[in-house]
């Protein structure tokens, strides 16, 4: 007698609030995954053809659907990823506003630009040009579902090129709506410029496989050593923005009020479920007691909850709670205190906020990504000792600097993608500034002028313009004086 096990075909996903369903969606195959890609191959020329300005009409309709449609994508949002309404109404006019920014600059950006031939050939012209690669495949993650997987799509559509979609398999639902508001504000043009592929972890590897031009991925460093491996398979090219264990240095002549209020936003907020959220700091001693006191009393009018008046929402994966655990449980057992919080803080689905202190760098809580609402405090006696700490991890996502004379000159000394100064987390709204990691952090950039030409490709075209009579260099009958001379005037010019 033999059995034979089933293959899922749907999946549902569930509110972390209540568990209460939200959607069901489709498990995506290989077979599927290659026919979205095809059809999103098959469009791409016609995407691609249209003049920029053109695309940034498209662009600019599927914002304004969106903006039409908020109450229903900040219900999504709440519902299914857990955060506030609020939070959920920000996290929409963020990724309203990177649109905006990339349907702006896609003319400038994709503009054909003449460069100088030199010396040697004059007699021809030199032109750049930027063109889309081709297919983009999008992994997002489920802490920022609808912001994070924009960051890499709005960018590849301005630029020319097809998306094919894959979110995470908590937040399906917030991915869906955001496709189909493309599509519905562009009803006239061809299935395939935006496209949705859902499933569990091998829908994301048969994107990886099916031939796009290049992924995108947000999420786990794990996860993140694994979509290259399997793009490394076929040579396809990623860009990743993996863990991060953000610090944050508090000088002496910080403002300590605003450095713990940033603080406390920075480490809480989200659940303290945010890739370039605020897990460390280092406060110099002679205002560390200032600071923690601050910190403490911020902590203290939090409240986690799934209601409207909740200062955060709960945990969205059910995983990630255990790991918390894990890292308050190995701090504590290292000597480590909680000021507030701590192990009895831990609920079935909502974390409450901690503050640690006396934790060893060796610790868990120090040295992996805790993804809660949990920050470790650690007093040093210089800004060199806070540095040389900032710098001392394998992740290198995003930094910031508390100081009212020193916060350029410290920031330039911090190994990471991007700092800010006395804030928290404020390029992550600029659409102009890059964004991207360092390390176990990842590599490549979203946003900016940087993150825009991640999904893009040079194409340089040289014209000969005119003959120079005998003296041709790119010739088999090259003039036997030809060489001789360049030799002689080159020498003025290259000799010492």
């Amino acid at each position: 007698m033999t059995s034979q096990v089933q293959a899922r075909t749907t999946f549902d996903s569930f509110s972390p609030i209540d568990d209460g369903p939200v959607a069901s969606f489709p498990v995506d195959g290989a077979e599927s995954v290659a026919r979205t890609v095809g059809l999103a191959r098959k469009t791409q020329r016609t995407w691609a053809s249209l003049p920029p300005r053109s695309r940034a009409r498209h662009l600019r309709a599927w914002r304004h659907e969106i903006w039409s449609h908020r109450t229903e994508f900040v219900d999504l949002i709440h519902r299914e990823n857990g955060k506030p309404a609020d939070d959920a109404l920000l996290e929409v006019v963020l990724t309203l506003e990177h649109i905006a920014w990339a349907e702006k600059q896609a003319p400038k950006l994709m503009r054909s630009r003449r460069v100088g031939p030199g010396l040697l050939l004059a007699n021809y012209s030199a032109h750049v040009e930027t063109v889309a690669l081709g297919v983009v495949g999008v992994i997002g993650p489920w802490n920022y579902p609808l912001y994070a997987p924009n960051s890499a799509i709005g960018s590849a559509l301005a630029a020319g090129n097809c998306v094919v979609f894959k979110p995470s398999e908590y937040t399906p639902a917030v991915a869906a709506r955001y496709v189909r508001a493309f599509h519905e504000a562009n009803p006239s043009l061809p299935l395939g410029i935006l496209s949705l592929v859902t499933g569990y972890g091998e829908t994301g590897a048969a994107l990886c496989r099916s031939g796009v031009d290049k992924m995108a991925f947000t999420g786990s460093t794990r996860t993140g050593s694994k979509i290259m491996a399997t793009c490394a398979e076929t040579l396809t090219p990623v860009v990743v923005e993996c863990g991060g264990k953000d610090p944050v240095i508090i000088a002496a002549d910080a403002d300590i009020a605003a450095a713990a209020e940033a603080v406390a936003w920075g480490a809480f907020g989200n659940s303290g479920q945010t890739c370039v959220g605020v897990e460390r700091v280092y406060v110099e001693r002679s205002v560390a007691a200032q600071f923690t006191g601050a910190l403490v009393q911020h902590a203290r009018s939090i409240r986690p909850g799934g209601d409207a008046s909740a200062t955060y929402g709960p945990m969205t994966m059910p995983g990630q709670i255990d790991i918390v655990r894990r890292h308050l449980a190995d701090a504590e057992a290292a000597g480590g205190r909680a000021l507030i919080g701590g192990l009895s803080s831990i609920g079935e689905r909502f974390v409450g906020p901690t503050v640690l202190v006396d934790t060893p760098e060796s610790c868990s809580a120090v040295r992996e990504e805790t993804f809660g609402p949990t920050v470790t405090v650690r007093e040093v006696d210089s800004i060199d000792e806070a540095i040389e700490l900032s710098n001392d991890h394998r992740y290198a996502l995003g930094a910031s600097v508390f100081s009212r004379r020193q916060g350029k000159e410290i920031a330039a000394q911090l190994v990471c993608g991007q700092v800010t100064v006395n804030s928290v987390i404020a390029f992550a709204g600029m659409g102009s500034v890059p964004m991207g990691g360092v390390g176990a952090s990842g590599f490549g950039r979203v946003h900016g002028d940087e993150g825009f030409a991640e999904f893009c490709r040079t194409h340089s075209r040289v014209t000969k313009l005119f003959d120079i009579p005998g003296f041709e260099l790119v010739t088999l009958h090259r003039k036997r004086w030809v060489m001789p001379l360049i030799d002689r005037l080159l020498g003025l010019r290259h000799r010492r």
